[in-house]
């Protein structure tokens, strides 16, 4: 027990006076990066970071508008849209801070014995007047995470790995399991999560 306590590391706590100083109000959600294989994942998860953004305490621009407004200026993918200098999304959108979403994995992952849908994703608040990183973190999350229950023995947990497997690729369980990674990246009641925004009633106690 002593060495195990003794392998827990400190939580590294990150800088957040730039972001209590400037204390956006109103968020821009750039569609996210996608670094998986699965091309849904950009707009799956880019279709769960609202709702975490608003329960925080924040206005979010609508994120069809601003992704459909900066197609129509011809930037046509993600990339593109990351690529504009804050100012100039400040200028075009007049929202205070913007968040960059990148998603590292979305998508099955299938072993000898297991299949389980990981969504793991990285994101960085930044301040579009100054262009000062105000805030970064980084969740995931799997389907499997409540655990494998299949019985029968070696074979049942190869056949249960298969049917899966198959039912993950049909059903894209992805966009489920997206929503539990963005509730859990944009947290405001774990360390190093957001602060506050002006519209929770716990604003300003962080």
């Amino acid at each position: 027990m002593l060495l195990a306590t003794g392998c827990v590391a400190p939580v590294k706590q990150i800088d957040l006076t730039a972001f209590k100083q400037s204390r956006p109000k109103t968020i821009l959600v750039l569609p996210p990066l996608n670094d998986s294989p699965d091309v849904k994942a950009t707009y799956s998860m880019l279709s769960q970071l609202t709702y975490p953004l608003s329960e925080a305490g924040y206005y979010v621009l609508p994120v069809a508008l601003v992704d459909e407004t900066l197609k129509q200026n011809g930037l046509t993918s993600a990339r593109d849209m990351h690529d504009i200098a804050p100012a100039k999304l400040q200028k075009i959108f007049g929202a205070d801070a913007a968040l960059y979403v990148n998603v590292k994995k979305y998508g099955a992952i299938y072993t000898v014995l297991n299949s389980a849908v990981v969504v793991t994703a990285e994101a960085r608040l930044v301040d579009l007047r100054t262009g000062d990183v105000l805030w970064n973190g980084s969740a995931t999350a799997s389907s499997n995470e409540e655990g494998n229950n299949a019985s029968g023995g070696l074979i049942g947990m190869l056949v249960t790995a298969a049917i899966t497997q198959i039912a993950n690729n049909i059903t894209d369980k992805g966009f489920s399991v997206a929503g539990v990674t963005s509730q859990r990246l944009l947290s405001t009641n774990k360390p190093n999560g957001l602060l506050y925004g002006p519209h929770s009633p716990k604003y300003g106690t962080d």
